[in-house]
């Protein structure tokens, strides 16, 4: 089962499951060594900078210039 596959599955769980799987989840990072926590902070630092880049944005100007139309 792959990561995608076990959130499918663990969101269909009932809310005091999932309350309980999220604390024994993070109750497992808390037992990091230092190193691990670097590696696991690192990667998620790399994850979320992609996601940025793959963001589809809109310049100022295109944002100030409907403003202005709606505002007009």
């Amino acid at each position: 089962m792959n990561l995608t596959e076990l959130e499918i599955e663990a969101l269909k769980l009932d809310p005091a499951d999932r309350a309980r799987l999220a604390e024994r989840l993070l109750e497992s990072l808390e037992t990091l060594s230092e190193q691990e926590n670097q590696v696991v902070w690192a990667e998620e630092a790399a994850r979320r900078d992609a996601d940025f880049d793959a963001a589809k944005g809109r310049s100022a100007e295109d944002v100030l210039r409907d403003v202005r139309s709606r505002f007009a």
